[in-house]
């Protein structure tokens, strides 16, 4: 199945030594070659970037890494198509309006038995499941509330929507408005916070390091999500089949019961 990567900070941050093994998880170091996408929140708006080629050796990939892009929310996602072509349509994270605000999504699994109805608001580009289970889920939102509810009662009827479409398949995703981050795991998902004291990280797909201690203030922190972990000398924390969790500047402000 696919991969996914996020990032909510408390201040604007680059990604690029997670992205830097990451994105080798993109034909190298696994076999997840149908393309891959990355976004990046900046304020209100959002920078995205996206191509069907596997992120290993992918050009557009090569100027992510060499382009330190600051953020206080990230999504990035390698794809193993398991429905639709393999093409730029289908390539995640997707992208959509709602409130005035842009939300970003990116799923990891299949979701083979669901088939929604066509939406009002949001319907999908692409052939996949997951857009498809994107703009279900914005379209429940938008037909419960016109403008942006509280966070805990968005929280609430998100997590509601996704022990719904869970039922239809495997449903890990990601999902950001640029002020929070929901992270939902179906089989496979952990996270790590990073805040002072900072200690060194060596990446799992790659031999490289960073002493985050010097690149980082006292005050700063990052939450970090991922399929699978990026570093093999961190402790991180698998979330558990059924969770939902929101990240708000660098750590969880909302966290749902697992699957009994």
């Amino acid at each position: 199945m696919c991969q996914l990567l996020g990032m909510n900070c408390n201040t604007p941050t680059d990604i690029l030594f997670s992205f830097e093994g990451f994105h080798r998880r993109g034909g190298l170091t696994d076999h997840h070659a149908d393309g891959w996408g990355i976004a990046f929140f900046e304020g209100k708006g959002c920078r995205i970037f996206l191509d069907d080629k596997p992120s290993v050796e992918s050009a557009v990939a090569h100027l992510v890494r060499n382009y330190p892009i600051k953020s206080q929310n990230v999504i990035a996602h390698i794809r193993k198509a398991t429905q639709g072509e393999v093409n730029l349509a289908n390539t995640h994270p997707f992208m959509r309006e709602m409130w005035g605000q842009y939300w970003i999504f990116a799923h990891n699994g299949d979701l083979k038995t669901f088939q929604p109805e066509a939406g009002c608001h949001f319907n999908p580009v692409g052939s996949t499941d997951s857009e498809g289970a994107f703009c279900y889920l914005l379209e429940q939102l938008r037909r419960k509330w016109c403008s942006a509810p509280q966070l805990d009662e968005l929280f609430a009827e998100i997590n509601r929507l996704a022990a719904e479409i869970r039922q239809h398949g495997v449903f890990n995703f990601m999902l950001s408005n640029g002020e929070v981050l929901f992270a939902h795991c179906a089989t496979h998902l952990h996270y790590i916070i990073r805040q002072a004291p900072f200690n060194k990280a060596h990446l799992v797909d790659d031999d490289v390091t960073v002493d985050f201690s010097t690149v980082t203030t006292p005050h700063d922190r990052v939450a970090v999500v991922a399929t699978q972990p990026l570093t093999d000398n961190e402790s991180w924390t698998q979330l558990q089949p059924g969770q939902l969790l929101l990240f708000r500047d660098g750590a969880p402000l909302l966290v749902s019961s697992a699957d009994s």
